[in-house]
């Protein structure tokens, strides 16, 4: 199986209803991004920050995979498929792939304040006063700016071994995420799926269009190729 690792962003979910605060001029859903995603904002006004992220949840819960997630899934079957997100969203999951990597965190998890910062799965919103077991107040998991993203390693160890990266959604303007490209090995191609023009003279293979639309185009090079046999 050849190995294909695909670097998503919010592109990804658009379809799918859930918006990026990209998408609004530095506006998250009408709030200052930094009021909402950075540890100053939590320090602030926790109780803010919880409200937000209970509602991402809830939009998250009642939005459905797409059918680029689906599509994703289906090719697991001839394809050594690697999901490497930004989004903190469950819908690749839901959607059927095995191997996603959250480098942002992800909405379905929350985690402790305390030293240890571990990790629990949740199904309920999250509240001022909610605790982990030792009596630290529970956060979201979700990586603020100006954190560290502790994933990035296992990021490039995952594209290190890459045979054609797809890029889908992002604009690779954050960082660090933006510069796992660099890791893939010489000579391997780029594929971005984007509806934007970003990176048009950047040596990729550029697919304008959405996600869904692309990763049809993108089906039937593969096809050509003989790395998939079935849509």
């Amino acid at each position: 199986m050849h190995k294909v690792v695909f670097l998503t962003g919010a592109g990804m979910s658009a379809e799918s209803g859930i918006r990026t605060f990209r998408d609004s001029g530095g506006l998250w859903e009408g709030y200052d991004v930094m009021t909402v995603a950075s540890p100053e904002g939590w320090q602030r006004n926790p109780e803010l920050v919880l409200d937000f992220y209970n509602a991402r949840r809830s939009n998250m819960l009642a939005s459905e995979p797409n059918d680029a997630h689906k599509r994703l899934a289906n090719w697991q079957q001839e394809l050594n498929i690697y999901v490497i997100t930004q989004n903190i969203d469950d819908l690749h999951e839901r959607g059927g792939s095995q191997h996603v990597l959250h480098l942002h965190g992800e909405l379905s998890k929350c985690r402790s304040t305390g030293p240890g910062q571990e990790l629990f799965d949740y199904s309920y919103d999250l509240q001022v006063g909610d605790c982990c077991p030792k009596g630290f107040q529970l956060r979201p998991h979700v990586v603020w700016f100006g954190e560290d993203v502790p994933e990035i390693p296992q990021a490039i160890d995952i594209i290190s071994t890459a045979e054609l990266v797809v890029v889908i959604g992002t604009s690779l303007q954050v960082y660090p995420a933006a510069g796992l490209i660099h890791y893939a090995p010489e000579g391997v191609p780029i594929a971005l799926i984007d509806p934007g023009n970003h990176h048009s003279n950047d040596g990729f293979h550029h697919i304008q269009l959405s996600a869904t639309e692309g990763l049809k185009v993108l089906e039937k090079e593969l096809m050509k190729k003989g790395w998939l046999t079935t849509p």
